[in-house]
């Protein structure tokens, strides 16, 4: 079986695979104090409520944009996974996975793993021109061409952190819940009118961009998918008239397919 792992800035998103079979995730929050030792006691009990055996795991591949949390795993996977691996565990960075994808931006190792791993997930389902919006802690747009090359992208700061900026400094707005949305774009309390802002506003500034980019991806107005992943995709998609697809386990399934040609 092969265990993939995505460490994000809030959250890490872990799958196991039995074959092409996707049979467990997990999400859980990105701790950046966590050592080796509480991933593997987290993990044991993961596992046993889920009746698997970790010894049955013989592939490892990690993808992790949080440094402190990439060697706790490293270290955990050595401690307590090495025995059943055939392989040691496999690391994604641009320059790892240099022969699979091209890189073509100033500094590759810039670039976060889990923004390259859905850039050859969702190149090899489509092979076409690509823009992914991932929905995290941060929103980031990814341009991959025709060709399988990563361009670069843009980068803008995600639904919880304004969520929490308009928490925090200002005197009376309070936290919402935007998993329900407003009654009308024109917010009749302070509630509505927040949520219409985030959901409406988070909307036309996906949909505005992405016209944007496409201008500069596809000059000649050539074929262009745009697709959405992450934790909140699903909440922005709805309005928005651009996003055509929403896949929340691209990254786990990019994992899949990477370690397949690794």
């Amino acid at each position: 079986m092969l265990f993939t792992i995505d460490v994000g800035n809030s959250h890490t998103v872990t799958g196991l695979f039995d074959g092409d079979k996707l049979i467990g995730q997990w999400r859980l929050k990105s701790d950046r104090e966590r050592t080796d030792d509480e991933l593997a006691i987290r993990y044991h009990a993961l596992f046993s409520m889920a009746k698997i055996d970790k010894d049955d795991i013989d592939g490892i591949i990690l993808a992790s944009v949080v440094p402190s949390l990439e060697a706790a795993w490293l270290s955990c996977i050595n401690t307590y996974f090495s025995s059943s691996l055939k392989s040691k565990p496999f690391v994604v960075s641009a320059k790892s996975i240099g022969h699979i994808i091209k890189v073509k931006i100033d500094y590759p190792e810039e670039v976060g793993a889990d923004r390259l791993v859905n850039a050859i997930a969702a190149w090899e389902r489509y092979k076409q021109n690509l823009i992914i919006i991932d929905f995290g802690t941060a929103i980031t747009f990814d341009c991959v061409s025709a060709d399988c090359e990563y361009l670069g992208g843009t980068i803008l700061p995600g639904i919880a952190i304004s969520l929490d900026a308009l928490a925090t400094r200002t005197a009376k707005l309070p936290r919402i819940d935007v998993t329900e949305p407003p009654e009308a774009i024109i917010g009749k309390n302070t509630v509505q009118a927040m949520k219409s802002g985030i959901l409406n506003g988070y909307g036309s500034l996906i949909d505005g961009l992405s016209a944007k980019i496409a201008t500069e991806l596809c000059p000649n107005e050539e074929a262009l998918k745009i697709i959405a992943t992450g934790g909140m995709a699903h909440l922005i998609a709805p309005y928005s008239k651009k996003i055509e697809e929403v896949d929340t386990m691209l990254t786990l399934h990019g994992l899949h397919l990477l370690y397949k040609k690794i």
